[in-house]
């Protein structure tokens, strides 16, 4: 069992699946950088070299933001919305819906928060 960019990938899937499965790449990037490595779209990930795997993470490094940098910058764009008092920022430290949604028969999560 490998890990690629803080991932841990199944041996016996396919690269373009199990590269789905980093935070940040979705179908469309996994085959994006399988297709510039010249991997094929059936090799399965213990058929990888570890030469492949780490070309693999290298370019997942340098081309894509993912992992804990994506999930950093969502939470510092979340801050900053707080931090200037904007609707969504206020929205998102009471814990409510932010995009309108109703809340008087909905958001049960919400509606958790008031019974207590």
């Amino acid at each position: 069992m490998s890990y690629i960019s803080g991932a841990r990938s199944v041996p016996d899937e396919q690269v373009r699946i199990a590269s789905t499965k980093i935070y940040g790449i979705g179908p469309k990037k996994a085959i994006q950088v399988r297709y510039r490595l010249g991997i094929s779209g059936n090799i399965k990930m213990n058929e990888l070299t570890k030469y492949q795997i780490d070309q693999i993470e290298q370019m997942i490094d340098q081309d894509h933001v993912v992992h804990w940098e994506l999930k950093r910058g969502e939470r510092a764009d979340i801050e900053r919305l707080i931090s200037i008092s904007r609707y969504r920022g206020i929205r998102h430290q009471d814990g409510s819906p932010l995009r309108g949604q109703r809340t008087h028969t909905n958001a049960r999560t919400f509606r958790k928060q008031i019974r207590k």
